[in-house]
C-alpha cells in the first residue's frame, strides 16, 4: 500500500529525534519537536553543540528554534519531549557546570527555567521524572549516555549511590529512590550476577502513572532484566527475567510488550507480559519476527514497528500489524544509506506516533541529505 510520505526538515543539517517512546507531536497534532547539527558520521563529544527546534506542519514545515543542548547521542537525542499536561512545555538534557541538567522551555513564551538533573522519562501528569545515572551508560554503553561527566563509580560493579532518581519538576527536588547495589543483590534465576557490573537504562513510566519500567543490565554477558516498580521506587517486579528483554511498550498499565530473545519457549518475539501476575502471550508468532522499536496506536488494536538495518540488507522495515486479525501493512523499505546502519551513530527508524494516531514520523537517510525527519500519513489504513 502506498501511503502519503514526506521529509519535514532538509540539509544541508541533519535532522532527527531519537527514542519511540516519548512525546514529538504536540497536543495539537501540529508541531514536531526535532534536533539539528552540522555533521555525522561519528560520535558526539561535550563540545558538539545541537538545536533544539519544531517543525510546523500548518506553515510549509517551518523551523522554530527553542534552544541548544551539549548532552546528547545519536540514538536517543538529548531527551526531548513534550511535557505531558502541560501543552506549551518542552523538556530536554543539558551540560552545565560539570553535571548533566534539564530544562523546562515554555514554546510561547521562551521563558527557561533550569533543573539540576537530567530526566529521561515523566510521568502521564508532568510533575515526576525519573532518571538512571547516565555517565555509568556512557561508560558502559557509548552511544546511549552523554559523554561530558566521568562515571565516579566506574571501578564498582554495583554502588550503593547510583541507580535511579526522582524529581519534582516544578522544584527541582530529586532523591535516589532504586540503588544498583540492591537490584544486584536481587536473585536471577539464569545464574549468578555478582561479578557483573550493573547499569539500568530505558525507564519509561506506565500510562496511569502507578508504575514505571527500567532495564537492570549486567556486564560484560549483557544479562537484561526487565523490572518494573512503583513511583517511590518499592515493590519492584522482575517482569521478564529470562535475561534477553530487549524493546517494550505499555500497552495499558496492567501489560508490557517486551522483545525477549532469551524466552524458555526457545521463540523469540514480541511477548506480551502481565505486570507482576506472570502472564504472557507471543503476539504476532510468524508475522513480528525482528527486534525493532514498538508502539501501540492510541485507542486502537494496531502496533507500529521497525526493524535493523545491516551492511547486508540495507532496507528497514516500517509496518503495522493489527493484532485480532494477524494483518500486517508494509509502510516501508527505506533504505539505510552507507555508514548508518552499525554502531551508536546508526540511524534507526524510530516511528513516533502522533495524538491521534493517524500520523508517524521516523528519522531516515533514505534521502538524499543524511538523516532527517519523515512524516507518513497512515489515516487511510487506521481510519
Amino acid at each position: 500500500m502506498t501511503i502519503p510520505v514526506r521529509a519535514i526538515t532538509k540539509g544541508p543539517e541533519r535532522h532527527w529525534f531519537g527514542y519511540y517512546d516519548k512525546f514529538q507531536f504536540d497536543a495539537t497534532d501540529r508541531y514536531v519537536l526535532g534536533m539539528e547539527v552540522d555533521f555525522e558520521g561519528r560520535d558526539p563529544t561535550s563540545d558538539d553543540v545541537i538545536r533544539i527546534g519544531m517543525v510546523d506542519t500548518h506553515d510549509g514545515d517551518r523551523w522554530i528554534d527553542l534552544g541548544e543542548s551539549r548532552a546528547w547521542c545519536w540514538q536517543q537525542g538529548c531527551m526531548l519531549q513534550w511535557r505531558p499536561g502541560h501543552d506549551n512545555e518542552v523538556v530536554w538534557n543539558d551540560l552545565g557546570s560539570g553535571r548533566f541538567v534539564s530544562h523546562v522551555v515554555n514554546v510561547e513564551t521562551g521563558v527557561r527555567r533550569t533543573l539540576p538533573m537530567a530526566i529521561y522519562t515523566m510521568s502521564p501528569d508532568g510533575k515526576t521524572a525519573v532518571s538512571p545515572d547516565l555517565r555509568r551508560i556512557q561508560d558502559m554503553r557509548p552511544g546511549y549516555g552523554y559523554p561530558g561527566v566521568p562515571d565516579p563509580n566506574a571501578d564498582v560493579l554495583a554502588p550503593e549511590d547510583a541507580g535511579i532518581w526522582r524529581m519534582d519538576i516544578e522544584t527541582g527536588k530529586h532523591e535516589l529512590i532504586i540503588s544498583i547495589a540492591d537490584v544486584a543483590k536481587i536473585p536471577w534465576p539464569g545464574g549468578d550476577l555478582s561479578e557483573e557490573k550493573h547499569y539500568f537504562n530505558h525507564l519509561l513510566w506506565g500510562p496511569d502513572g502507578s508504575r514505571f519500567i527500567f532495564l537492570n543490565r549486567g556486564g560484560p554477558k549483557f544479562v537484561t532484566r526487565l523490572m518494573t516498580a512503583a513511583p517511590d521506587g518499592s515493590d519492584i517486579r522482575q517482569v521478564d527475567d529470562y535475561g534477553g528483554a530487549s524493546h517494550f511498550i505499555w500497552r495499558d498499565p496492567q501489560h508490557i510488550l517486551v522483545w525477549s530473545y532469551n524466552h524458555p519457549s526457545d521463540k523469540a518475539g514480541f511477548w506480551l507480559y502481565g505486570d507482576g501476575d506472570g502472564s504472557e502471550e507471543l503476539i504476532g508468532e510468524g508475522v513480528m519476527t525482528e527486534n525493532g522499536h514498538c508502539s501501540y496506536l492510541p485507542d486502537t488494536d494496531w502496533i507500529i514497528n521497525d526493524t535493523y538495518a545491516s551492511a547486508k540488507n540495507p532496507d528497514q522495515e516500517l509496518f503495522l500489524y493489527h493484532v485480532p486479525t494477524g494483518r500486517k501493512v508494509q509502510l516501508g523499505p527505506f533504505e539505510t544509506k552507507v555508514g548508518h546502519h552499525g554502531g551508536g551513530e546508526r540511524c534507526d527508524l524510530h516511528p513516533r506516533v502522533s495524538r491521534d494516531g493517524r500520523s508517524i514520523v521516523i528519522d531516515s537517510t533514505h534521502g538524499d541529505e543524511g538523516r532527517q525527519l519523515y512524516l507518513l500519513d497512515i489515516s487511510s489504513i487506521v481510519g
